[in-house]
């Protein structure tokens, strides 16, 4: 059976963020995490990976490409972790082993749980390097979804912490991150490289930590070469 490429979003997104990876690779999937507006919101890493533990069993998904970017690669880690036999691989994209957060973006994002409209304002920040009506799309599916998720996926990311269990991991891994990212900057990937066995890396020059829908044709080059070496004997 063929691969199944299964990309997880970071906190407060949804599948959409990945409309470029999901519009290029055949018989791949986005998901999105309960909680916008569907679902229980999720408070941990741990309890994201079961539930896509239990959407892959559900689904039927097998020799799974695990693709997480930020909260959604700790989902990958974690994955790798407790159920790798799942797995062909996994890929981070500006992620790392540890998330934490700092304490004042916990108590601004907090601060909005009462106050949408601020929390929607705060959108038009986001995305700046993103070709413009896909930013678009993407900040109105932000402000659509709302504070909640964005906060709760924040603070799921500073409990995670991996870093002492990477050794464990056996799953051919790559790691994707832009010069440019501040929130997960390329140091985190190279620890996971440092860490993982059989683990790579791509660094895309200009890209922040939506490297990957800013500069797709990269990013999809990256993942593609990946798999192409993973089937080289």
């Amino acid at each position: 059976m063929s691969k199944k490429l299964v990309f997880v979003h970071g906190s407060g997104g949804t599948g959409l963020v990945w409309k470029f990876q999901t519009d290029h690779f055949t018989d791949s999937v986005a998901v999105t995490l309960p909680g916008r507006p569907d679902g229980k919101q999720l408070e941990t890493i741990k309890e994201a990976t079961n539930w896509l533990k239990a959407l892959v069993d559900q689904e039927g998904w097998r020799d799974i490409v695990l693709i997480g970017h930020s909260l959604g690669g700790g989902i990958a880690l974690q994955y790798a972790l407790d159920y790798p036999d799942d797995l062909k691989s996994i890929i981070s994209v500006g992620s790392g082993a540890r998330l934490r957060v700092h304490p004042d973006t916990l108590a601004e994002m907090e601060g909005m749980l009462d106050n949408p409209d601020e929390f929607a304002a705060t959108m038009i920040e986001r995305y700046q390097k993103v070709e413009p009506s896909f930013a678009a799309e993407l900040r109105a599916k932000g402000a659509e979804t709302g504070p909640a998720p964005f906060y709760y996926d924040l603070l799921a990311c500073d409990k995670f912490d991996v870093i002492g269990r990477l050794g464990e991991i056996q799953t051919p891994t790559h790691c994707i991150v832009g010069t440019e990212d501040v929130m997960t900057p390329p140091k985190y990937s190279e620890f996971l490289c440092d860490r993982i066995t059989n683990a790579s890396m791509t660094v895309v020059d200009g890209g922040t930590h939506f490297v990957f829908a800013e500069y797709p044709a990269q990013v999809n080059q990256a993942i593609t070469k990946f798999l192409d070496n993973l089937a080289s004997p």
